[in-house]
């Protein structure tokens, strides 16, 4: 992947380009060092800040749910970006370094560096999926509460369409590389048989729930597999 490494200058602007469509697609670049630290760090230590902070959010009772809805929040700033800087500016950005806020879940990668996704000898799908889903996998593995392995799948999953569909609202001319790219990626590794998208708009029906519902004032989402359609397949 020598050959197809993108100018740090390119990176730099992919990444502040994408970021101004605000939400998780913010992923900060440079900057003080001071306030982040290693989100392998973070990982090792199974995400308890904020799997906490999510507790005392929605005064949930269990401690398997705040874990869902930590982990389905990070795997949103992880695809959100990446997905953006591939559609948008042709670019996979190399998330190795990523750093994490002290204070929140806010992600930076302080040398931005990545790849062109046209000069890569493989499949630019796969090189993104292996860019997000090593940060997901590290942190499923760090995690001091058991949650269904295919519920992170499906996290993740819906973490990726979400961003899909958030993009396609705000970027309408990039439907048809978005929607080649997402259901490419639907396709690979532990996401397959996570769920089906079921529109133009990219909306998704995943086939395994994130547990939000049994948040006091939580709800099935969306994209519920628990909703008519698609059968849940992950533990509840």
């Amino acid at each position: 992947m020598h050959e197809a490494r993108a100018s740090t200058v390119s990176v730099t602007a992919a990444l502040h380009d994408v970021a101004g469509l605000g939400g998780f697609f913010a992923l900060r670049v440079g900057g003080r060092d001071d306030g982040w630290h290693p989100v392998a760090r973070s990982y090792a230590a199974g995400f308890t800040d904020l799997a906490e902070a999510v507790a005392r959010r929605h005064r949930t009772p269990e401690p398997r749910v705040d874990v869902s809805l930590a982990h389905l929040g990070h795997a949103a700033r992880l695809w959100s970006p990446a997905l953006a800087c591939v559609v948008l500016h042709g670019i996979v950005p190399d998330l190795e370094g990523l750093q994490r806020a002290d204070d929140g879940p806010a992600l930076r990668v302080p040398r931005p560096a990545g790849w062109y996704a046209d000069r890569l000898d493989g499949d630019p799908a796969r090189a993104v999926y292996q860019q997000v889903t090593r940060h997901l996998s590290a942190l499923a593995d760090g995690l001091r509460v058991k949650v269904a392995p295919r519920l992170l799948d499906g996290n993740s999953a819906s973490a990726l369409a979400g961003a899909a569909h958030a993009l396609l609202a705000l970027r309408p001319a990039v439907r048809r590389p978005l929607t080649d790219l997402t259901t490419a990626l639907l396709d690979t590794g532990h996401l397959a048989g996570t769920g089906v998208l079921t529109g133009p708009d990219l909306a998704f029906r995943r086939r395994s729930c994130c547990l939000y519902y049994r948040a006091p004032d939580g709800s099935k989402c969306a994209d519920c597999g628990l909703a008519q359609g698609v059968p849940c397949r992950a533990p509840r």
